[in-house]
């Protein structure tokens, strides 16, 4: 697809040399680590939850673009030290997009793969979804607002039951001065199931506020949430929820 696109877009440049160029390698990087304390579970498997991952624009060719991402989670109990790696779960994804006026539309292939750390397991837990995606950023008063929706179907899957995914957030962040500012967010997602478990469509969520510090290199967000996990340990169906206190560190 890249040789494609820059065999396109040479004699375009050709012909106009002060035109910006239409195709551009890896125009953006965005890497988070994040960590947060879970509380409200006496489960002792569910004490802390981090998160490292990241986003990369492959190519982006004027119209839209070709991104990769991926995410690698860590949580972690204390039943057997007081901090005990209970899981470490993989998520990649590609996303094809086009740019209209208003809104990022893109085609989405994700895998996701669950796997538990120092425990037995024996059997894969995993599935790849194919689906859209539709995003936007924008104004609204004195905040930056930022919309996404997901909608995939299962094209296969390992011990789990879902059939497809619903799966949207919102966040808005507001600068209070250089520097400085402070953030809302939320999401919802919902698993349709094909009844192999014995249980309906399931449903979470994820509430989040915080503050915001830039420097020229980074950020850092200082934040508490509230969230109800669905399937929360990779072996069982069931659903947790917690309130949580933690930091994010970002890439600008």
């Amino acid at each position: 697809m890249a040789l494609a696109l820059v065999a396109c877009a040479a004699p375009a440049a050709a012909q106009t040399p002060a035109a910006a160029p239409p195709v551009e390698f890896i125009p953006r990087a965005a890497f988070h680590m994040t960590l947060e304390h879970l509380w409200g579970e006496a489960d002792q498997r569910y004490r802390w939850d981090a998160n490292f991952g990241g986003e990369l624009d492959v190519i982006d060719y004027g119209l839209g673009r070709l991104t990769f991402g991926a995410n690698y989670q860590a949580v972690l109990g204390e039943e057997y030290q007081p901090f005990d790696p209970t899981q470490g779960n993989y998520i990649i994804e590609g996303a094809l997009s086009a740019r209209l006026p208003h809104v990022e539309l893109a085609a989405v292939l994700y895998h996701q793969s669950r796997h538990l750390s120092d425990r037995a397991k024996d059997i894969p837990v995993d599935w790849n979804m194919l689906g859209g995606r539709a995003q936007s950023l924008f104004p609204a008063g004195a905040f930056h607002v930022a919309v996404r929706a997901d909608l995939r179907g299962a094209i296969k899957q390992s011990f789990i039951d879902y059939r497809w995914e619903l799966d949207g957030g919102v966040r808005a962040d507001r600068v209070l001065r250089p520097g400085v500012g402070v953030l809302l967010g939320g999401s919802v997602r919902h698993l349709g199931v094909d009844g192999t478990r014995n249980r309906g469509g399931q449903t979470g969520f994820r509430a989040e506020a915080g503050v915001r510090l830039e420097g020229s290199a980074g950020a850092l967000e200082l934040f508490g949430a509230a969230e109800r996990r669905i399937d929360p340990y990779p072996l069982e169906f069931s659903t947790a929820t917690w309130v949580t206190a933690g930091f994010r560190l970002l890439t600008r």
